[in-house]
């Protein structure tokens, strides 16, 4: 109808402003990033795609080649690790891309990931400070330095095979209302929502599947149902590329953190190298948080 066309003209340039700002974020971030900024490419229902990422047929000037993404019937596609990803979301505001085992579907329970994936396969779990991968699983440098342990973007839900029943550890979650056709006398399927310690260990199980997502509420104290499982495995999993931003706005000798308050502007926080030889990220009296060796520093000409 007429009327609905001119619903649609008077949309149009508010959707083309929120299409644009949605990368706004990225373009004010650097000079280095400016120098790459592109209008930003589609495919499917991802209509933002812009610096770092890019697709394969856009120009060469745009994007890092390092963040490439395909369009694989209409479909955003990330290759991570030998293995392909659905991409959900991208967001420009706190540098993290959210993707999705292709192996999942939403209205089928029995679905499998199709690929294993964990923090060990991330450089910075082991040494952020040396770690080039384009994606890392830790969300922020400046708070994986300040607290006792890493902020991960994402949990594990571990699957077990086993060889009986497990009913003495609630945190195995019984999976056969999905994977009837999976058990039998001989054979029985659980899902484990966080990671597998040595006490949860029951002889006649072994690790058949790892794969990380990002929904909330998965704590391990809580009884969970499969159903729920499910979910996080539609929702997905999140990985961060603000080690990229942080490196352009701040340069190497420097870590950074999202502003409070602001849509994904970086603060840079200086570093310095005292006599002793060990690199601090946080300089000043009582701001030195934490330290890492600098193997190269030389003792005798300082």
């Amino acid at each position: 109808m007429w009327w609905m066309r001119v619903i649609l003209v008077l949309l149009l340039p508010f959707t083309l402003l929120l299409h644009k700002s949605s990368c706004r974020s990225i373009e004010t971030s650097s000079s280095i990033e400016k120098k790459h900024t592109c209008p930003p490419s589609s495919c499917g229902k991802i209509l933002n795609i812009c610096y770092p990422f890019r697709l394969k047929d856009d120009p060469k000037r745009c994007g890092d080649s390092r963040y490439e993404l395909a369009c694989e019937n209409n479909v955003t596609t990330l290759y991570l690790y030998s293995a392909k990803y659905h991409v959900r979301s991208i967001n420009y505001n706190n540098f993290t891309i959210r993707l999705v085992d292709p192996g999942i579907q939403q209205s089928n329970c029995s679905s499998l990931p199709l690929y294993s994936l964990s923090r060990s396969n991330f450089c910075d779990t082991f040494d952020y400070g040396n770690c080039n991968g384009p994606y890392h699983a830790i969300f922020s440098r400046e708070r994986f330095l300040i607290e006792a342990s890493p902020e991960l973007l994402f949990k594990h839900i571990v699957y077990l095979n086993c060889t009986h029943q497990v009913t003495n550890n609630p945190k195995y979650v019984n999976t056969s209302s999905c994977f009837q056709f999976g058990y039998s006398k001989s054979n029985y399927i659980y899902a484990m929502a966080g990671d597998l310690i040595a006490q949860d260990f029951q002889v006649g199980c072994h690790v058949k599947l790892v794969t990380p997502t990002s929904l909330l509420g998965l704590e391990r104290n809580k009884l969970l149902s499969y159903d729920i499982i499910h979910k996080a495995l539609v929702y997905g999993f999140e990985i961060s590329w603000m080690h990229l931003s942080c490196h352009n706005r701040c340069g190497d000798l420097a870590t950074c953190s999202i502003s409070p308050n602001t849509n994904g502007i970086l603060e840079c926080i200086p570093g310095c190298r005292p006599s002793t030889g060990y690199w601090s990220d946080f300089c000043g009296k009582g701001k030195i948080i934490t330290t890492h060796f600098d193997p190269d520093y030389n003792f005798f000409t300082h």
